[in-house]
């Protein structure tokens, strides 16, 4: 007589995460489960996908982009991940590529265009580039001293 056992290996619903429609140019929501101290609790990322690699397989991974205060960020989620409480698809648009890395350019290009609205003059693209990397390194070292229109007020003085 044979015995039929069930070995559940994740805590996972595998088939309603293979049937999810995660494509590059979605806005998605995702929930991470964070353990501190003992708790357990839910975080959200949102942004956009710029990439989805390893198809359907158990390694599959979607990379997701937002901006916050001014800086790129990116996150990789393992689909099938017990970490991964849910995704969310939160908006859909049309893209016609598979890997949308160009958006990382796109949002420098879009610093420098703020920069240059806010100096309200015409900037050599050497300034700009100054500009951002002093807004950059002022976030990174937390020695924000003024915003960049007055940091901008003050390079027009001089």
């Amino acid at each position: 007589m044979a015995t039929k056992t069930n070995i559940k290996t994740s805590s996972v619903d595998l088939a309603k995460r293979a049937k999810m429609d995660l494509r590059p140019g979605n806005t998605v929501r995702g929930w991470q489960k964070i353990q501190e101290k003992g708790k357990v609790r839910l975080q959200a990322y949102e942004g956009l996908i710029i990439a989805h690699k390893h198809g359907s397989e158990a390694g599959a991974t979607i990379t997701v982009r937002r901006v916050a205060s001014g800086v790129g960020m990116e996150k990789i989620f393992p689909l099938y991940s017990p970490n991964i409480d849910k995704i969310e698809i939160l908006r859909s648009a049309k893209v016609r590529q598979a890997k949308l890395y160009y958006i990382r350019d796109k949002a420098a290009k879009e610093i420098r265009r703020r920069m240059k609205k806010i100096a309200g003059r015409p900037v050599a693209e050497k300034e700009v580039d100054e500009l951002v990397a002093q807004v950059v390194e002022g976030i990174e070292t937390g020695d924000i001293t003024a915003t960049p229109e007055e940091a901008v007020a003050e390079e027009t003085k001089e």
